[in-house]
């Protein structure tokens, strides 16, 4: 059938499965939109209120769901303000197609109107991009973007299509089924075999997993592995929720940030297995210090990752729920008792010291009534929302404080901007993935984060998007003030905000109801009107700026140096 490359590439599309595209129109994909307008019954058209917020919805949609998530923008800036949400995509290994129009082949780098090389400035942060000049090429390319986007380790692919090439004509040839994933050489049995024995001679096994378990859908194979070998476990924070936080053999996160029994266990170990991580800086401090007491297994489908940050004794690449299904069948059923004894009082510890904590929290605020707490805040939310609901953060204090205090149920629950760490990632991403799923998204933000993009409340208004706010207002900019409190002598340089931005009365504005809360009874009455009724809701809640984000391990630090209470 003969078919202009712009509705080459909506039908595309729909042969590859996407139902959802957000994105933002322009000069140079008119006729993308155009052919949009034909098959707007077959795929669904989020308008955002910026590129940025368009990459960031297609981001949550993704993490929500597995599946590829879609954005489209124009040429020049509609391209450029792309790139913060597709950095933020490739370093969480995110599967996102990007598609981009530019100006027609003829006028490419004339330095013509809202011209950019988008495949030069974008290449650092893809996992590969295209710029089809050739119409035969079209329909080909965008499978091509969709199959390496979700195979093997996930990430963004960006399409850039010149304009005379959406207007072109040719024979479109549908296919049957979207572009499968390129096969992933199996982990090999004689190193698994390896892997079993050493894990047989553990005394203190201790299991460290992140996002590549999330991404390859491997939570149940580990539960199962960790259950046998009665291992602790312990994740990056891209792992959160592939493990339900009251797993009995769960942790929590470890790291910089991480909960102190989980970090400090991971030191005592004489084996870590780890899987689908890649032992940043901040789950690691110390690079020298970290691994001093233990022999490291590490298993992830992206060898890169091996031996790039840590060595480790034995590495296997492979699958992970392929991987963790066949060392289930090499292990045999252990108990051990002495581990079980020492992880345990590692528990109390933790809790005697979050309790310290706490309570010279409140006796700094007793005086205060009108700020709330974090853990107020979080143990509010958590009470009132859906036990299913999508938990997203943006970045910073808040971040933290939910990592760390959150329950989370199930895998795909919990959103955050992990590697690029992108302030303002939370709104567009929430929207994202309250669109893929149909659950109740909830967005833990900061006043400073939550300033980047809010006119994402635009489109949470257009699109009836089931989204609660909760801004962790301390009206700072509270991690890197935390950082200038412990290590830069309180010299608070551009971290206090001094704005009088009334969130409440801002989401009115847009259309959003909102209410402000400083008191646990305000709170309440907040969640109760913004879960009672669907739609969009801002709660502006009320923080001290002291409120410190604890335990700490101090940057290139180590458990040795831990910080879990400050006076």
């Amino acid at each position: 059938m003969q078919m202009t490359g712009a509705k080459i590439v909506i039908k595309t599309l729909i042969e590859q499965g996407c139902d959802t595209l957000f994105g933002y129109p322009g000069g140079q994909v008119i006729d993308l939109f155009d052919a949009l307008y034909d098959s707007r019954n077959r795929i669904r058209h989020v308008l955002t209120a910026h590129e940025q917020g368009a990459a960031h919805a297609a981001d949550g949609y993704a993490r929500a769901t597995g599946r590829v998530g879609v954005v489209m923008a124009t040429s020049g800036p509609g391209a450029t303000n792309l790139v913060t949400g597709i950095a933020a995509a490739y370093l969480d290994s995110v599967p996102v197609v990007a598609i981009t129009g530019n100006v027609p082949c003829s006028q490419i780098g004339r330095d013509s109107f809202q011209e950019v090389d988008i495949v030069g400035v974008s290449m650092p942060v893809t996992k590969h991009n295209f710029i089809v000049k050739h119409i035969e090429e079209l329909a080909d390319t965008i499978r091509t973007a969709f199959r390496i986007a979700k195979s093997g380790r996930p990430g963004p692919v960006l399409v850039d299509i010149p304009k005379d090439v959406q207007e072109a004509v040719y024979e479109f040839t549908p296919q049957e089924k979207p572009a499968a994933c390129e096969p992933v050489q199996p982990a090999s049995e004689r190193r698994l075999q390896k892997a079993a024995e050493l894990l047989a001679k553990a005394k203190r096994p201790y299991i460290y997993f992140g996002g590549g378990v999330i991404a390859g859908d491997a939570s149940a194979e580990l539960i199962a592995l960790a259950e046998k070998l009665e291992a602790p476990m312990g994740c990056s924070l891209m792992g959160l929720s592939a493990v339900p936080s009251a797993h009995p053999l769960f942790l929590g996160m470890q790291g910089m940030h991480g909960h102190f029994a989980s970090t400090a266990a991971e030191d005592i170990a004489d084996l870590v297995l780890a899987l689908g991580v890649r032992f940043s800086d901040r789950a690691t401090g110390d690079k020298n210090r970290f691994s001093a007491h233990f022999n490291i297994i590490h298993i992830d489908i992206d060898g890169a990752e091996l031996n790039k940050n840590i060595a480790a004794a034995l590495t296997i690449r492979g699958d992970l729920k392929d991987a963790l299904r066949r060392l289930n069948e090499l292990v045999q059923p252990r108990k051990n008792p002495e581990w079980r004894a020492k992880i345990d009082r590692l528990r109390l510890e933790e809790k005697a010291r979050t309790a310290y904590s706490h309570a010279l929290l409140e006796k700094k605020l007793r005086s205060d009534s009108q700020h709330l707490t974090h853990f107020q805040i979080i143990d509010a939310v958590s009470a009132a929302a859906p036990e299913d609901a999508v938990i997203v953060t943006d970045v910073g204090q808040h971040q933290m404080w939910t990592a760390q205090r959150y329950p989370l149920h199930q895998p795909r629950t919990f959103l955050t901007s992990g590697g690029l760490g992108a302030m303002g990632y939370g709104l567009g991403a929430a929207i994202g993935a309250n669109i893929a799923t149909g659950k109740r998204a909830v967005l833990f933000t900061g006043d400073g984060s939550f300033g980047m993009n809010l006119t994402e409340l635009a489109t949470a208004v257009s699109e009836q998007a089931n989204v609660t706010v909760v801004i962790m207002n301390n009206g700072v900019l509270g991690m890197v003030r935390q950082w200038q409190t412990l290590f830069y002598d309180r010299r608070y340089s551009g971290t206090t905000l001094n704005r009088q931005t009334d969130f409440v009365r801002v989401a009115e504005g847009f259309g959003v109801r909102g209410a402000r809360a400083s008191t646990q009874a305000a709170l309440a009455d907040a969640l109760q009107a913004a879960f009672s009724q669907s739609g969009p809701f801002v709660i502006d809640a009320q923080m001290s700026s002291d409120e410190l984000v604890l335990p700490m391990r101090p940057p290139g630090g180590s458990v040795d140096n831990i910080i879990t209470e400050i006076e």
